[in-house]
């Protein structure tokens, strides 16, 4: 998916530290293996700098036909396959478009005011025979102290035992505020010009034909072409138009 190759990039393009961090390392997969045991969830621990996954299984992972429950294993990519191979189509698609949002709000903060935010959405998962099993998906970013690049990521995967709303939702949980993550969100990330420009340029206009049109200077057009491929993390213009229809932006 085109998405989630984008996220991987966003993570993998971030001027990590040299320090050992390895500390770190060892604590964050101590934090994920409790909650895989006290809430028999799946909890995967992804190393964004070095494009690694610990994968601890809790009574989830045996019920769904995963893994054995209280096994564990290491994957050498941050994307967990064999998990999103249970996810229904259309909630693994929506789960990535949350992950999209969720970068670009935690980079939208200050690095002072980034902790405690998670992400949490309800997802569909499958057995090997087919049956359908309601997921609660909780997804929280862990940063390097000096810079405050996301250096961490976990992901839970619980059974959704109690009445929830199906929204999907960046919470913190020392405030307790909450943000819904839908199409209202989404067209905060860009605004209402970046919108109107990248509407001309899926026109195939070029920066000189819209800065005619806008009766705006071509450098200015060039900034919001620069600010749009940040925002929506798209490597040309062609991949921020797609990216633009797929969270209904244009």
């Amino acid at each position: 998916m085109d998405i989630q190759k984008k996220i991987s990039r966003n993570f993998q393009m971030q001027p990590f530290s040299s320090d050992d961090d390895s500390e770190k390392t060892r604590f964050l997969k101590t934090v994920a293996l409790g909650y895989a045991v006290t809430e028999n969830a799946i909890a995967v621990l992804s190393d964004l700098k070095n494009n690694k996954s610990y994968i601890y299984y809790g009574g989830i992972a045996e019920l769904l036909g995963i893994a054995e429950s209280y096994t564990n294993e290491i994957v050498n990519s941050i994307w967990e396959k064999k998990i999103y191979d249970s996810i229904h189509k259309d909630d693994l698609s929506n789960k990535h478009i949350n992950e999209l949002r969720f970068y670009n709000f935690i980079k939208n903060l200050p690095p002072q005011k980034r902790e405690g935010f998670f992400v949490k959405e309800s997802l569909r998962m499958f057995n090997k025979d087919g049956k359908c099993f309601p997921i609660t998906h909780r997804m929280y970013y862990f940063y390097e102290n000096e810079n405050s690049n996301i250096r961490f990521s976990l992901c839970l995967y619980n059974l959704k035992i109690d009445v929830e709303k199906e929204d999907s939702y960046i919470l913190n949980s020392i405030t307790q505020k909450s943000y819904i993550l839908d199409n209202e969100y989404d067209n905060r990330i860009l605004s209402e010009r970046e919108k109107e420009i990248l509407r001309l340029i899926e026109k195939g206009m070029s920066s000189i034909d819209i800065s005619n049109t806008l009766s705006i200077s071509k450098n200015t057009v060039s900034r919001h072409r620069q600010n749009i491929l940040e925002k929506l993390q798209a490597k040309n213009s062609v991949e921020a138009c797609k990216i633009a229809k797929e969270m209904k932006l244009i």
